[in-house]
């Protein structure tokens, strides 16, 4: 009897599969592209945990040859089959059991498992450790890497409706929310209008401020943060490059660029102001980009001429950016020809380019300017 059903059963899944057009390979295929484009979205519904499940299952049915024509939308072999390290590692940090105090950790998200646990949960622990009477949670803006994590890894991360819904059913009074971005721009702003409409469910709630503070009016306007981040992140690339000072790096012809993402948003003047800060503190051999090029200032064509014109013919390409996904491994260090490292090179101005794939949110220091930050909003 047993038998007879699971001869049924097997047989209703082939005529399925055949009904879907996913009886031959390209079909196959085809139907695996079409559910990961189905959960390449930034709204979360009531069906996302199954379509991320079905996504998965699909994908595992796959042969290997049948892997490599996945091709959709967004879809392509590495949204399942990249290797980007051991998700085991990581802690989305979405337990019950919170107490009253809650410090909230938002970030845009990563779906580079290595590099969300050396930026983000690098972050996370710190400010753990820096305030053991509070209970860390995290909380991603990016529900498409939100997805992408569940659908490849199962690892499930709370988006920020989420987090809030947990903190205030778990009855949590103090809320503190610390925000990984960057600067005041798209994410911060939408991330503070989510955090207002349930401030009424707390006692309290604050929210810190980004990495690099106050936006400021113009170019010009720098401040502690913005030279807390130049220092650390030009002293760790100035180290990984081997050399013992930023000094010893000028004298041997190398420059250093730091590509950010880039923003319309009027906070892309940050960009501008951290390459004021890095004049300010005397680093005349290092440069701020974008992968958009905005401000224009910061695009990789007006980078690259900006630093043969001053002589230098060794390059060095960091990101800055928390963590070191997609747009570093891709947008920067890829081997596309629109990357940047095949841009400098194509450019035919220099005679090295090299990289370095380290996000901000793994330097100590950079941990520590957001514990100060969430000190501040503790205090408020």
């Amino acid at each position: 009897m047993k038998k007879s059903a699971a001869v049924f059963m097997a047989a209703v899944f082939v005529g399925t599969m055949v009904l879907s057009g996913c009886g031959n390979k390209e079909g196959a295929a085809e139907h695996v592209a079409a559910l990961i484009d189905a959960i390449y979205t930034q709204e979360r519904t009531d069906t996302t945990d199954a379509q991320c499940e079905e996504a998965k299952k699909a994908w595992d049915r796959l042969t290997e040859e049948q892997k490599k024509l996945v091709a959709g939308e967004f879809a392509d072999p590495d949204y399942f089959g990249k290797n980007t390290g051991d998700a085991s590692k990581d802690d989305p940090r979405n337990q019950d059991g919170i107490g009253e105090k809650e410090l909230l950790v938002v970030s845009f998200g990563t779906s580079f498992n290595d590099s969300r646990v050396s930026d983000i949960k690098g972050i996370e622990d710190a400010l753990q450790a820096a305030y053991p009477e509070w209970s860390v949670r995290r909380a991603f803006t990016s529900q498409i890497i939100i997805n992408h994590i569940q659908a490849r890894d199962g690892e499930k991360i709370d988006n920020v409706s989420q987090a809030l819904e947990r903190a205030a059913a778990n009855g949590v009074k103090h809320l503190v929310v610390q925000p990984t971005h960057l600067m005041h721009g798209v994410e911060y702003d939408e991330l503070a209008a989510a955090v207002e409409t349930c401030r009424d469910r707390f006692e309290s709630v604050s929210i810190a401020e980004p990495m690099l503070g106050a936006v400021g009016a113009d170019a010009s306007a720098i401040n502690e943060d913005k030279a807390a981040v130049a220092r650390a992140v030009t002293e760790e690339a100035v180290k990984e490059a081997g050399y013992d000072r930023l000094a010893g790096a000028k004298e041997d012809g190398t420059a250093f660029v730091f590509m950010g993402h880039g923003t319309s948003h009027t906070a892309k003047v940050s960009y501008s102001q951290m390459q004021t800060q890095m004049s300010a503190l005397g680093y005349d051999n290092v440069y701020i980009g974008t992968v958009e090029g905005n401000p224009e200032e910061t695009s990789c064509e007006a980078v690259i001429e900006a630093v043969a014109a001053a002589g230098y013919k060794n390059v060095i390409l960091r990101p800055l950016m928390v963590v070191a996904g997609d747009h570093a491994n891709n947008d920067m260090a890829g081997e596309d020809e629109d990357s940047w490292k095949s841009m400098f090179i194509a450019s035919g101005k220099f005679d090295r380019v090299d990289t370095q794939i380290y996000g901000l949110g793994s330097i100590e220091a950079i941990q520590a300017l957001y514990a100060a930050h969430t000190a501040a909003a503790m205090n408020e």
